[in-house]
């Protein structure tokens, strides 16, 4: 019985037709991608806070008000699978929008305003405990 191989291309060979890693079509996008999704979420939250009356107030509002805390909560849970991740993460910013209008309603303190500047205060809050975390764990492994 004879075993066929596939003979990957070489680095040189790579190098030479000018796609090494990194360059091409396939090249990673993320960096781009993420920087549109915060550009997209930062318009949506100065549009609801200035009262702009525009078509993309509601969606980009939305998406601001489901991407800030899940880039928070995702931020904090860095050894779950990336399905799962952004499964959770996703889920944990409904619950959080959910959990920050219904505490308002509570209250009787409902707001627009308020709930996007609770949903940012919560989701900025996370993401600092999860700085200051990973720096203090940089600094133990430092001194060991």
């Amino acid at each position: 019985m004879q075993t066929i191989r596939i003979k990957t291309p070489s680095t040189d060979s790579a190098r030479r037709s000018g796609q090494g890693p990194g360059q091409g079509p396939g090249r990673d996008l993320s960096p781009l991608l993420a920087g549109a999704a915060t550009a997209v979420a930062g318009v949506g939250a100065v549009l609801a806070l200035a009262d702009v009356d525009s078509p993309l107030r509601g969606p980009f509002t939305l998406f601001f008000l489901l991407a800030a805390p899940s880039v928070a909560i995702g931020a904090a849970l860095r050894g779950l699978e990336p399905f799962g991740r952004v499964l959770v993460s996703v889920a944990g910013a409904v619950a959080v929008d959910m959990l920050v209008a219904q505490g308002m309603l509570a209250v009787h303190r409902w707001s627009v305003h308020g709930g996007i500047a609770a949903v940012t205060a919560i989701s900025s809050l996370v993401l600092l405990l999860v700085l200051v975390r990973r720096l203090r764990g940089r600094t133990a492994r430092g001194r060991a």
